[in-house]
């Protein structure tokens, strides 16, 4: 089996639990208007690796992972969940903490093929980084072009199979920075009993270059970066809400 890779990172520290090897997979059915990885959206293209090229990769070295893992990201890593069978059960053969970063845009209730493989790969993976874009369904479809039925229908899916899961959520000044859907998410995530942890990031736009480079307008031109403070304030907020609803299903 082998797999479109955009590019590898050796010592990655902020893509789940202490030093990770992180593989970026190629294709991406979102366009987030913030993405800062353009260069990721394109299938079938980037390079062409096996899944065993990759765990040697890591095993060369595996003495800075002892407290990580692998980490698969993209791009959309469940674009290629056949690919992510195969690299996932060579890592558990090995031992390997195995981390999956995903939008979980690719999940539909009731495809009953696709998610016999996403079951299969569920028994394969230790955690699920789940990136939630928008809490509103007509906010998200604005912001990333498609709705997040299929998303929040994913994060309740991982709460049945118990799976560890990290929330990560980006403040985008006047998008995704509203109380009231900061409260919203709060609650939402609070009916999630797997949820360990929340990671609550600032709008950046070390991006832009990338769009210039491939000739594509920057769809949040003239949006100011969000701030420590700001992340930090509607991070507040989501906890709030989510302890309020934990409180009450205790």
């Amino acid at each position: 089996m082998h797999g479109f890779i955009h590019s590898t990172e050796s010592f990655g520290t902020v893509d789940g639990p202490g030093v990770r090897f992180v593989i970026f997979l190629q294709g991406c059915p979102m366009r987030c208007k913030y993405c800062h990885n353009p260069d990721t959206w394109k299938m079938n293209s980037g390079s062409v690796r096996s899944a065993q090229s990759l765990i040697q990769e890591y095993d060369r070295n595996k003495a800075f992972y002892t407290k990580g893992g692998i980490t698969v990201t993209g791009g959309e890593a469940l674009m290629q969940i056949d690919f992510l069978l195969e690299l996932f059960a060579l890592a558990k053969e090995k031992g390997i903490h195995t981390c999956l970063d995903t939008s979980g845009v690719t999940y539909r209730p009731g495809e009953s093929a696709y998610n016999e493989k996403l079951d299969k790969l569920m028994t394969l993976t230790d955690l699920v980084m789940l990136d939630i874009k928008h809490i509103d369904p007509e906010g998200h479809k604005d912001l990333t072009g498609h709705g997040n039925d299929g998303i929040l229908a994913f994060a309740r899916y991982l709460a049945e199979k118990n799976i560890p899961v990290w929330i990560r959520h980006v403040v985008v000044p006047g998008i995704t920075d509203d109380p009231k859907q900061l409260a919203r998410l709060g609650a939402f995530l609070g009916r999630l009993p797997n949820v360990q942890a929340l990671d609550v990031l600032p709008y950046h736009i070390m991006g832009v270059s990338k769009y210039r480079e491939l000739d594509i307008p920057y769809p949040l031109d003239g949006v100011p970066p969000a701030t420590k403070q700001q992340a930090k304030d509607a991070k507040q907020i989501i906890l709030t809400a989510y302890w309020k609803v934990r409180r009450q299903n205790a």
